[in-house]
C-alpha cells in the first residue's frame, strides 16, 4: 500500500516557485462511511504503578507523616489548650496509612509505625506546650521551643496525667492497625 515518491527535482536558483507540488496520497474510505472503523486499536502506555512492598519507602513515608502529624497535633493542642483524643487517633492512623500503603505487608512497618506514632504524639504535645508557654510569656514559639526546651519538657511532665498516656496508647494502636489494614 505504499506509493513511491517521485525523485527530487533540482531546484533552479532563479525560480524557486517552479517546484512541483508534493504528491498527496488518497486513503480509501470504508464502505460504511466510518473512516476509523478498520484501524487497529492503539495501545496507550499506562503510568507506572506506585511502588508497593518497599520497606525503605514505607519507613521514609512514615517518618515524614510523623513529623507533619506532630506539627499539626501540636498546633491543635496549642490553639485549644487541650489534648484531643481523636487527634491522637488521626496522628496514628496517618502514620500507619503512609507506612502500609507505600511499604506493603512487612510486619516491621506496623511496629515502626506504632513507635513513630508514640514519638509523634510526644513531639506534638511538646509543641503544644511550647505554644501555650509562648502565648503566656509573650515570646515567640521558636524561642521557647528551641532555647528553653528543658522548660518545655518540665511543663509537659507537670501537665502529664493518665489521659496523656492513654493518647499515646491510642495513637500507637491506630498506627499499628492502620499500617496492617492499609497494606491489605
Amino acid at each position: 500500500m505504499s506509493q513511491s515518491a517521485p525523485p527530487p527535482q533540482p531546484q533552479s536558483p532563479s525560480r524557486p516557485e517552479a517546484q512541483p507540488a508534493p504528491a498527496v496520497q488518497q486513503v480509501p474510505q470504508p464502505a460504511d462511511g466510518k473512516p476509523f472503523a478498520q484501524q487497529a486499536p492503539v495501545a496507550v502506555p499506562q503510568p507506572p504503578a506506585p511502588s508497593r512492598g518497599n520497606v525503605a519507602l514505607g519507613l521514609a513515608a512514615a517518618v515524614v507523616a510523623a513529623v507533619a502529624a506532630a506539627a499539626l497535633y501540636g498546633m491543635i493542642i496549642g490553639f485549644t489548650e487541650h489534648e484531643i483524643g481523636w487527634a491522637a487517633v488521626g496522628v496514628g492512623f496517618v502514620i500507619g496509612l503512609a507506612a502500609g500503603r507505600l511499604g506493603g505487608r512487612n510486619p516491621v512497618l506496623a511496629v515502626a509505625a506504632a513507635l513513630l506514632a508514640l514519638g509523634s504524639v510526644y513531639l506534638g504535645q511538646l509543641v503544644g506546650e511550647a505554644m501555650i508557654g509562648a502565648d503566656q510569656l509573650d515570646l515567640g514559639f521558636s524561642e521557647v521551643f528551641f532555647q528553653h526546651f528543658g522548660v518545655v519538657q518540665d511543663a509537659w511532665k507537670d501537665a502529664a496525667d493518665p489521659l496523656t498516656f492513654l493518647f499515646f496508647a491510642i495513637a500507637g494502636w491506630a498506627a499499628f492497625s492502620g499500617a496492617r489494614k492499609a497494606a491489605g
